[in-house]
């Protein structure tokens, strides 16, 4: 588990709680340490930077087969319409941040651009 949680860049605490939200999933070595395989790694980070986006462990939870596949034809029993407008509430809240994000970052890199022509 620490292994895993240096190399995804959270902490063993963190790993702990991916698992018991059933995000991702371990096995048991004979002297009862959890033992993640080599794919672990890239949900873990996935599941941070979602987490870090504000999505819930229950969306996250929903969309982690897709994150895997995204190009494969994906069917899941159960899927209700709430589940399908709690993901497009999701995305757009997404895509708002990330136009937030842009615009700030060019804010930055025009205020950075001015800052070193007068600094010449």
């Amino acid at each position: 588990m620490g292994e895993l949680a240096a190399r995804a860049g959270v902490s063993t605490r963190q790993v702990r709680f991916y698992e018991a939200k059933e995000l991702i999933t371990s096995v048991r070595s004979p002297n009862n340490y959890r033992d993640y395989d080599e794919t672990a790694l890239g949900p873990v980070q996935q599941i941070r930077e979602l987490l870090n986006a504000g999505l819930s462990t229950d969306v996250i939870r929903a969309i982690l087969p897709c994150l895997n596949s995204p190009r494969d034809p994906i069917v899941f029993e159960g899927v209700t319409a709430d589940t399908i407008a709690t993901l497009q509430r999701e995305r757009d809240r997404l895509t708002e941040r990330i136009d937030i994000l842009t615009r700030n970052r060019n804010a930055v890199t025009a205020y950075l651009a001015e800052l070193r022509k007068r600094a010449n």
